[in-house]
């Protein structure tokens, strides 16, 4: 028994992260199912019929770990094969038939070695849900406001625990999001309140988890692999830090018409940095706290973190004013990561067939604009989000309220391209004259604005290898942070 459960142990660690395995029930994905944990092949004993089943097991279902129960055997009436290699679980497993025995329904053995691991498999289920949320649910009902769609709602959530602190147990800050199981669960019993945004995607909404506030993406059907790539990328180990938008689940819903796919994160009242630089300006120090919020979540996106619960480095792609959000402390949270790609440093590959014109006009690198970008560099990837960067702590600087410097808010270009900018508004003047949004000759007589205003410039070079890195404009950004806390002592 000992050696059997040492095998095991060291056959999951010899698994590799997505392993491609054979699924009878995923018709969708072409019958291929990945996971994490091994590829499950199984035989049952039906009414002297042998049922075939093929499927994968994640790490987190193997319980207890060293021998799971859905890998046992039941003698002449089941057959299980574990396995760890890409699509190993596509075979037949034959199993005898007894002669002169009538395996029907009412047979005791058949009838044991179908309940008993049933009943398993549901108490396991029970025990990690009340592990979960700290006493089982009395549901009641509420009414969504948009439509009469009930969902069931926990009456009883006087200890329950928090988002924050179910991310926090079950993830232990290495990872972003909730298991499987409890992201459904918990999506499943969230009430939407407004609609608190719209995009080519779908819609935001803001909602309701027991008293806890979430936002709530819904994308259209059409959408359905951004929505998949999307909750991918947030998934992603290590992926979560203060300055990237707070992932909590992904779920897909049936609302009597259609299939919804919801992706439900962080709510932040303040919504996007576009619409909270529209409604206020910012002080010395609140400018330098946005920018260097921005700052710091793009570098740690850009981050390889290496080991065996490592992070790829990671580019946005799309990064814009309207896609940071803008939290209660005055600090960014960067997010949309649906154009996002992941960096393999061993092969140095993309995980992702790359379409190098993605994003939005407006902040388009010029090595873009003008198809001049080095497709297979991750590098060129990254510098593409700083020039992105760039244009955002531009448009922070520009509402920055110093003395008498006071401007209204304006995207990037305002002045030198159509509202709906093309291609070609964007190339002629990126590109063939080399323009960028102008600085203020006012902001070099403060220090905190010289100092964005150098950054800013550092970071749009048309040259993209002489950009400044966005761990560099971090720390550079730290500094001044620093400075200015001693000057407010």
């Amino acid at each position: 028994m000992v050696m059997f459960e040492t095998l095991f142990v060291l056959l999951l660690l010899s698994v590799p992260l997505g392993l491609k395995c054979f699924c009878i029930s995923c018709v969708s994905t072409n019958y291929t199912c990945e996971t994490d944990g091994i590829c499950l092949a199984s035989a049952t004993l039906f009414g002297g019929i042998v049922e075939q089943w093929k499927t994968c097991v994640f790490q987190r279902d193997m319980m207890p770990p060293g021998k799971p129960f859905s890998c046992a055997n039941s003698k002449n009436v089941s057959k299980t094969f574990c396995c760890n290699t890409d699509y190993c679980n596509n075979i037949d497993i034959t199993l005898p038939i007894p002669k002169g025995k009538d395996y029907s329904w009412g047979n005791i053995e058949l009838a044991a070695a179908i309940t008993v691991p049933m009943c398993l498999l549901c108490l396991a289920m029970l025990v990690t849900v009340y592990a979960f949320y700290g006493r089982p649910c009395a549901y009641g009902k509420a009414k969504r406001q948009r439509g009469n769609v009930e969902e069931p709602v926990c009456s009883d959530i006087t200890e329950r625990k928090t988002l924050k602190h179910l991310i926090t147990d079950m993830t232990t800050g290495s990872g972003s999001g909730l298991p499987l199981l409890v992201q459904r669960t918990i999506a499943r019993t969230i009430v939407l309140q407004e609609i608190v945004g719209k995009g080519r995607f779908g819609e935001v909404w803001h909602g309701k988890w027991h008293g806890e506030e979430v936002a709530v993406k819904i994308f259209s059907s059409s959408e359905e692999q951004s929505w998949f790539r999307e909750a991918e990328i947030y998934q992603t180990v290590m992926l979560r830090h203060e300055n990237i938008l707070g992932f909590i689940a992904a779920d897909n819903k049936d609302n009597g018409t259609w299939t919804e796919l919801w992706l439900v994160s962080d709510y932040h009242e303040h919504g996007s940095l576009f619409e909270y630089l529209n409604k206020y300006t910012v002080t010395e120090s609140g400018m330098i706290k946005l920018a260097l919020s921005a700052a710091s979540g793009l570098a740690h996106l850009h981050m390889e973190i290496v080991g065996t619960q490592g992070k790829p480095a990671i580019a946005h792609r799309d990064l814009k004013s309207k896609n940071i959000l803008v939290k209660k402390n005055g600090t960014c949270a960067i997010a949309d990561l649906g154009l996002a790609i992941r960096h393999d440093s061993v092969t140095d590959s993309i995980d992702i067939a790359n379409n190098h014109r993605v994003g939005t006009k407006r902040y388009m690198a010029p090595e873009i604009l003008d198809d001049a970008m080095e497709m297979k560099n991750f590098d060129s990837c990254k510098r593409v989000d700083v020039y992105a960067l760039g244009l955002v702590l531009w448009e922070i600087a520009r509402r920055c309220s110093i003395g008498e410097i006071h401007d209204e808010y304006q995207l990037p270009y305002y002045d030198l391209v159509p509202p709906d900018p093309s291609i070609d508004d964007m190339r002629k003047v990126v590109c063939d004259q080399n323009l960028r949004p102008r600085v203020q000759n006012q902001w070099e007589s403060y220090e905190a604005l010289r100092v964005m205003s150098k950054i800013i410039q550092e970071c749009w070079y048309a040259n993209a290898a002489a950009r400044l890195t966005a761990l560099r404009i971090k720390k550079t950004l730290s500094q001044l942070r620093m400075e200015d806390v001693k000057i407010q002592l």
